[in-house]
């Protein structure tokens, strides 16, 4: 199925590059299923890449979870993950001033080499996500932010005018591929995606197939739920990597989110 077929209004209305990227890397894959790969050993981290890799769209990594880091076991990693198609995307979580975005994205971990997406509150301001587009500039690269509009933990503080101004600031900026929205609450992912409408895209954590409270907070909802709710990718973690059969889990997750998006 074409792209463009499959995403609708989504496909003509996001600008940004990389979300055409991801919405075309979705249609291949049949998949909308990025893998939160919260493993601390490289070794762990390509083993995990190599089996589930068919049915996953992009890697999301903690970098500074990787013991004993050093650049190049984690360019092992990045290589395994774009050879089996995936973006690679930074749950970095920035929130100070540019210049020390900027300095953050070099630094030991490199993140501006690598990375394709990266996250970022808008606490302090709109001078964050141009000190992050300024360290891509740097290397010549092009990257995406999402901004947390909506966190899937119990007793967050993003309350719903934070939301709002966080929207605002995304609209402004040519740098803001889309939105973290709370996979957990289809209320609140509804009421999100009326808000952001079809020009960016919204990305869901707090999805899982148990719906069981997850340990220190963590709330899941239904993965297609989140789908139909608005989102158009669903960041699961545990529900793969811990699974007694990743490679099947992750194609189930595949499938349900992929239903999902031609069902909407």
């Amino acid at each position: 199925m074409k792209a463009e077929d499959a995403w609708g209004p989504r496909w003509a209305n996001c600008a940004h590059p990389l979300s055409h990227e991801f919405m075309r890397i979705a249609c291949e894959k049949e998949s909308l299923v990025v893998l939160a790969a919260d493993l601390p050993t490289v070794d762990g981290l390509v083993q995990l890449i190599e089996d589930v890799g068919e049915s996953v769209c992009a890697l999301k990594t903690h970098v500074d979870m990787v013991e004993g880091f050093n650049m190049g076991d984690w360019e092992g990693v990045v290589e395994v993950a774009r050879s089996k198609g995936m973006l690679l995307f930074e749950d970095r979580k920035f929130a100070d001033i540019g210049r020390v975005a900027q300095t953050q994205m070099g630094g030991l971990y490199d993140i501006r080499s690598w990375a394709d997406l990266v996250t970022s509150h808008s606490v302090s301001g709109p001078d964050v996500v141009d000190g992050i587009a300024s360290a891509w500039d740097e290397v010549e690269r092009v990257g995406g932010v999402l901004l947390l509009a909506q966190m899937s933990s119990s007793g967050n503080l993003l309350r719903e005018e934070y939301t709002e101004e966080t929207l605002d600031m995304g609209r402004a900026s040519p740098h803001v591929m889309g939105y973290i929205g709370n996979g957990s609450s289809v209320t609140e992912l509804k009421a999100l995606r009326s808000k952001v409408g079809e020009g960016r895209m919204i990305w869901t954590p707090g999805v899982n197939l148990s719906a069981k409270e997850g340990v220190l907070g963590q709330r899941y909802g239904h993965p297609a739920e989140a789908v139909l709710a608005g989102s158009d990718a669903i960041i699961v973690g545990s529900g793969i990597h811990a699974s007694e059969d990743p490679r099947a889990a992750a194609r189930q997750y595949a499938s349900l989110s992929w239903g999902a998006l031609l069902e909407r």
